[in-house]
């Protein structure tokens, strides 16, 4: 992994690129780049044929600095960092703080590419690759950019654990409006690795998120909540909001025409339109009292009310 800090103090997980990859990616590109030379070559003769060979000299030269030099710089800044090459090997060009490249770091790495990849045949860059700590060549050295991986292989993906239970529902109240994306991103990762950490690193870092967490929401860690607890707490409670406000109304929608629905049976059938007074009168007539709670006296122990019928609390319409 590969340190990078953000503009906004965010660290972000960056895989550098090995050598091998690199240089399949540079032969990758080489080769495209030399195939677009020979079909420019080929129809620069076809149609220079008449000029003197001063003329196609210059021609040639202009041709082999816009192809083999111009193209990859330009192919790289529309692309932001994805050439061909680096494409079909799941590699891309990025500045030391993990953003886009623009023009002018593909343009300082495709002049210094020249020296040390085409005069040399490569073996400057593999060198300054060996020795560099994130495998770097001078061009990205100068240019202040960096090789990634984009395609890692797939793992177990990390999860938040849970707060404990005590602690469920108890920053309801909190004001999280406050909180920067930034650094809900930077709790979320120590949760998710902070079994990784060393028992006291990890303690550090989770005082020092918790105290930024209270700061911003303006409410004080209670006493006696480890900081780690706190954060998994304060996490899930936005978790929640986020849930209640995305699917909030529609639950609630569909309460109200399931409770409107009233004698619609299990299965969504809807009921008959005529029902005999018999048969409907139980239904809306919910609110007479039980007869067992009004009655506690008469029940007897074996569960029945006098008339040897079972005391089920419901009383028959008159």
């Amino acid at each position: 992994m590969s340190e990078l800090v953000t503009g906004e103090a965010v660290a972000l997980e960056l895989r550098p690129a090995r050598l091998p990859s690199r240089a399949l990616a540079v032969l990758l590109d080489l080769a495209a780049a030399v195939a677009a030379y020979i079909a420019v070559t080929i129809g620069l003769v076809a149609a220079t044929a008449s000029l003197d060979e001063a003329a196609q000299t210059a021609i040639s030269i202009a041709a082999f600095v816009l192809v083999l030099v111009g193209g990859p710089i330009v192919v790289e800044t529309l692309s932001h960092g994805r050439s061909l090459g680096k494409l079909a090997c799941g590699l891309r060009v990025v500045r030391d703080d993990g953003g886009p490249i623009r023009f002018r770091h593909a343009l300082v790495r495709g002049l210094i590419g020249v020296i040390e990849i085409l005069m040399t045949l490569g073996v400057v860059a593999v060198i300054a690759s060996l020795v560099s700590a994130r495998g770097r060549r001078l061009g990205d050295v100068f240019a202040g950019t960096l090789v990634v991986r984009e395609r890692v292989p797939a793992g177990r993906a990390d999860f938040v654990p849970p707060p404990p239970p005590w602690l469920a529902g108890r920053f309801s109240g909190l004001d999280l409006s406050a909180v920067p994306d930034g650094l809900w991103l930077a709790v979320r990762q120590y949760l998710t690795r902070m079994r990784q950490l060393d028992p006291q690193v990890g303690w550090s870092m989770a005082e020092r998120l918790a105290s930024d967490l209270a700061e911003r929401t303006g409410a004080p860690v209670p006493p006696g909540v480890p900081p780690a607890a706190y954060l998994a707490a304060v996490v899930q409670e936005r978790q929640a909001r986020e849930a209640r406000r995305a699917f909030g109304g529609g639950a609630a929608a569909g309460g109200g025409q399931v409770g409107a629905a009233g004698g619609a049976g299990a299965a969504g059938v809807p009921a008959p339109p005529v029902q005999p007074a018999a048969v409907v009168a139980p239904v809306v007539r919910p609110s007479v009292p039980p007869a067992p709670p009004a009655y506690p006296e008469a029940a007897p122990q074996g569960g029945t009310v006098p008339g040897d019928r079972p005391a089920t609390g419901f009383v028959p319409p008159a």
